[in-house]
């Protein structure tokens, strides 16, 4: 009885590991192999290496670069246009007297009592990447 329930922790565990590694250019091409034989040649190597350019879809954007967190939509003028933005954290350290369970700044998740050094992870924008007629116009990434 004992090796069922050893199974079914590593089981877990290891469902829980794989949630947090990251999807790939290569992942996200095994998942949409429809996509990817749509693109031109040229395209398809970009994305394999995880690069895009100017005149790209946004499914060419998305395999190599994978969902954006923030979608924004608008025209100029009489053309419609898109903004992706793609973000990760960073941990922050900070020292309270209030908030030892995450704080009661913008990106606080509790209230509590303690002094102590807390950290506080803080969302920052890492790429950009600006669609006109659903092609990519420009795009920056930081270093």
């Amino acid at each position: 009885m004992k090796y069922p329930v050893v199974f079914l922790l590593a089981s877990a565990a290891a469902l829980a590991l794989s949630a947090c590694t990251p999807m790939t250019p290569q992942a996200r091409i095994q998942s949409n192999p429809q996509l990817f034989a749509a693109l031109p040649p040229q395209q398809q190597a970009m994305v394999s290496q995880g690069q895009i350019d100017r005149g790209m879809a946004p499914e060419a954007v998305f395999l190599a670069w994978g969902k954006a967190e923030s979608v924004y939509e608008g025209s100029r003028g009489a053309t419609p246009v898109q903004r992706w933005d793609y973000s990760a954290t960073r941990p922050v350290q900070t020292m309270g007297f209030f908030g030892s369970y995450g704080g009661f700044g913008r990106y606080g998740r509790g209230y509590g009592l303690g002094v102590g050094p807390e950290i506080t992870y803080v969302p920052y924008r890492t790429a950009t990447v600006w669609f006109e007629s659903n092609r990519v116009t420009s795009w920056e990434r930081l270093r």
